[in-house]
């Protein structure tokens, strides 16, 4: 009776544990894949590897070669507002990108963000989603 009562247990434990490591941290926290651009036929493929340390949101835009750092990241759980800036580089020069865009189907591990990347003067919208930890 007593290794039953042991066993069941056991069961119940495993049972508890699994959806709890399976709890996610930061909603933005992951890398994201998408695209901006001025209309539906003129866009430019990015992508984002964001982290949070417990204090701030920091991440690079197109890692690799051409990656850009992530400035003034923020999350407002007020609505699940996003914002980031990044300096892109275009010609001999740089021009400041300010994106502001808003979380999408949150509870979903393909949740989105959508919303407005200025460039300079240019105006954009940009749609990412995040991308599957498997």
């Amino acid at each position: 009776m007593h290794s039953r009562t042991l066993y069941l247990s056991l069961i119940l434990c495993a049972a508890i544990a699994g959806p709890m490591l399976a709890q996610e941290g930061h909603p933005l926290v992951g890398s994201w894949h998408g695209d901006f651009g001025p209309n539906a036929k003129d866009r430019t493929d990015i992508t984002l590897v964001v982290d949070w340390d417990g204090k701030a949101v920091s991440g690079i835009m197109n890692p690799g070669f051409e990656q850009m750092a992530l400035q003034n990241a923020k999350l407002d759980p007020k609505g699940w507002l996003v914002h980031f800036e990044v300096d892109r580089k275009e010609g001999t020069g740089v021009v400041r990108c300010i994106a502001d865009g808003k979380i999408d189907k949150l509870g979903s591990d393909r949740r989105t963000i959508t919303g407005a990347f200025n460039c300079g003067t240019r105006k954009a919208d940009f749609k990412i989603t995040r991308d599957r930890d498997y």
